[in-house]
């Protein structure tokens, strides 16, 4: 699958926040600080996780439907890519 330039610029956001995160910690920032701040990580990573299955199911399911097959097994892996990342 390619990836649009749009979600690796929100994984690169993702990238950047980490890497404050791990700043915050040099600093000895106080720990209400920093889960707010991973909070806000994983917030913007389970994003990330529902575009990237979104597209990718989307592209599947054309895929079979233009090859006349069923879709149902591409919907039931998308769903349960999405509950395991929760």
């Amino acid at each position: 699958m390619e990836y649009d330039v749009k979600v690796k610029n929100r994984m690169k956001r993702i990238e950047g926040q980490v890497k404050g995160i791990i700043n915050m910690m040099d600093e000895g920032k106080e720990c209400k600080e920093l889960v707010g701040q991973m909070s806000a990580v994983r917030t913007a990573l389970d994003r990330a996780i529902a575009v990237i299955v979104s597209s990718n199911l989307e592209e599947c399911v054309r895929r079979q439907i233009e090859n006349g097959e069923d879709t149902e097994a591409f919907i039931q892996e998308a769903v349960n890519l999405l509950v395991k990342s929760r």
